[in-house]
Formats: structure tokens, C-alpha cells, sequence
């Protein structure tokens, strides 16, 4: 069995927690805790060949970037990134901290996920923003941990790039 640390990255209240829960306990609370440190969280991921369990660190989200510790990243074999899609501020967010990531510690796996595509009323990623990441060859999952959309696809996904 593999057991792979996979970090969890992303801008203040962009859905970290609410995606691990979603993902690792399928459930989902309209109650917001802030993440204060790091939780840690472990879920089983079964491959026809084998099984990986992705030990998530939900690392408190950072809209300064400045103040992001990084040496929590230490260890990681993968990351998941997290964008509000509501709040497109929080994309450079994401990307300066796997900068930072990538700066420290060399290049990894990583997903982009762009959360709550449930808020479609208020979603504020331009469609043509998203095709240009794709276009880099990166994974990229348009989720929502209130209805589950493509959460088990994304970590699925990584758990398979970080395998390997």
C-alpha cells in the first residue's frame, strides 16, 4: 500500500475543508470553520493494481500570500489546488502558492479544481480563462463539494499521477 501526502492548497474560504469532507466523508455542512493550522485527514483510493492512501493536509487558507508557510509542503508528493469561482482573485492565489511550492520543493503532481460551479448565478471565471490553463496540459475539474460534482473524479485523478 502507497501512502502519498497530498497537500491542499488555496486563498481564504475557497472550499479546502468542504472538499476534503465531501471527498473522504461525503458529506457536506453549510457550517464555515476556518481552518487554523493544518487537519489531516486520510482516504483510500483503490486502483485495479493497487491501493493509495492520500493523507490530505488541509492547510488554512491564505489570501496573503506572505504569510503562507510553506515548510507545511515538506514531504508532499502532490497538491491540490483551490479556486473560488465565485472570486476570480482567488486564482492567482492559487497559482502564486504552487509557484512557491514548485520554488521550494521542485515540480509535482497537481490538480485545479474551480469550486462552487454550483453558484452559477455568481460565477465570475472567464470560460476562456479555464481553456487556457487546459491548454498547459494541466487537470483541471470544475467541482462543487455541496453536490459532489467531479470531487471524486479530481482526487481520483491525482491519486493516480502521484502513484506512479
Amino acid at each position: 500500500m502507497l501512502q502519498k501526502k497530498i497537500c491542499m492548497l488555496g486563498g481564504f474560504a475557497v472550499g479546502k475543508t468542504s472538499l476534503v469532507r465531501r471527498f473522504v466523508q461525503s458529506i457536506f455542512s453549510e457550517n464555515y470553520l476556518t481552518t487554523v493550522g493544518v487537519k489531516i485527514d486520510k482516504k483510500s483510493v483503490a486502483f485495479p493494481d493497487k491501493t493509495v492512501d492520500l493523507i490530505l493536509w488541509d492547510l488554512a487558507g491564505e489570501d496573503d500570500i506572505g504569510s503562507f508557510r510553506v515548510s507545511y509542503v515538506r514531504g508532499a508528493t502532490g497538491l491540490v489546488l483551490v479556486v473560488d469561482g465565485t472570486r476570480p482573485a482567488t486564482l492567482a492565489v492559487a497559482l502564486t502558492l504552487r509557484e512557491r511550492c514548485e520554488a521550494e520543493f521542485g515540480a509535482m503532481p497537481f490538480v485545479l479544481l474551480f469550486n462552487k460551479s454550483d453558484l452559477t448565478d455568481r460565477w465570475a471565471i472567464p470560460e476562456g480563462e479555464i481553456d487556457e490553463l487546459k491548454q498547459r496540459g494541466w487537470q483541471i475539474y470544475l467541482t462543487s463539494a455541496l453536490s459532489g460534482e467531479h470531487v471524486d473524479d479530481a482526487f481520483r485523478q491525482l491519486a493516480s499521477m502521484v502513484a506512479k
